[in-house]
């Protein structure tokens, strides 16, 4: 699973954003990694999530309140972040040893009490000039993307993914390949066909995404405009308790 460090190196203290908080019992290791990055003690301006699912917000309550910072989310992940809402059971019979694991995932939900912050609907990053954030809904309803224009760098969170992430052997090599969201805990396949189709018409140079390594460049780009164009076939698990109804082409 991967964070996202978005600043200039030795920024310095406020100066930089993480973008999600890993897995439980990454803590020290985020924490070292901000400080090779940005300076002994230097802390973020915000962590901004992309979704609230387990592996994304693991020490996020314990990274949030070492630092006394902000969380910033979409509106529509909000009951799952303010102890209200846990997400839709997973399948965990969609294929691969990462997906029959999933039925002892957490489902939520976490409290992120007064730190956490909706992001405006005008598309605006407040701790992130230069970058919006799109809505990318289906591997959860308030899933978001990070958007910068300047360099066509884009931060998917699970909207997509470059390992196939229900087997557990593409996940211990991390072969990059393009693939949709995680199989077994996306439950609106409807609404995360759509997404794909608006983030490949950016023409992105740089995808980094929720699990697996980035990929750039016009290999990717083609990836992923095949990934678009037959997400139903290779993308949605055939017989899914989730299945899409029929694409509006």
């Amino acid at each position: 699973m991967n964070v996202v460090f978005v600043g200039e190196r030795d920024a310095g203290d406020r100066a930089w954003v993480l973008v999600d908080a890993g897995l439980f019992g990454t803590k020290s290791f985020i924490e070292s990694a901000a400080a090779d990055r940005f300076g002994e003690n230097a802390r973020p301006a915000a962590i901004v999530l992309t979704h609230g699912h387990f592996d994304h917000i693991g020490v996020l309550n314990d990274l949030a309140s070492h630092w006394d910072v902000p969380v910033y989310a979409h509106t529509l992940e909000k009951p799952y972040l303010d102890g209200t809402r846990s997400y839709p059971p997973p399948e965990p019979g969609v294929g691969g040893l990462v997906a029959l694991s999933s039925l002892l995932f957490p489902r939520g939900p976490l409290d992120v009490g007064d730190r956490l912050r909706l992001l405006p609907e005008d598309g605006s990053v407040p701790p992130l000039p230069g970058w919006r954030w799109i809505a990318t809904p289906g591997h959860t309803p308030g899933h978001v993307s990070l958007w910068r224009e300047r360099d066509r760098a884009l931060i998917v969170g699970d909207a997509f993914v470059t390992p196939a992430q229900e087997s557990a052997y593409a996940v211990l090599t991390l072969k990059p390949e393009m693939h949709g969201p995680p199989m077994y805990f996306t439950p609106d396949w409807n609404s995360a066909r759509d997404p794909v189709r608006r983030l490949v018409a950016l023409e992105p140079e740089l995808v980094i995404t929720g699990h697996g390594r980035p990929m750039r460049g016009a290999a990717m780009r083609q990836a992923l405009h095949r990934l678009a164009k037959d997400f139903d076939d290779v993308a949605v698990p055939k017989g899914s308790l989730y299945a899409p109804h029929e694409s509006p082409g």
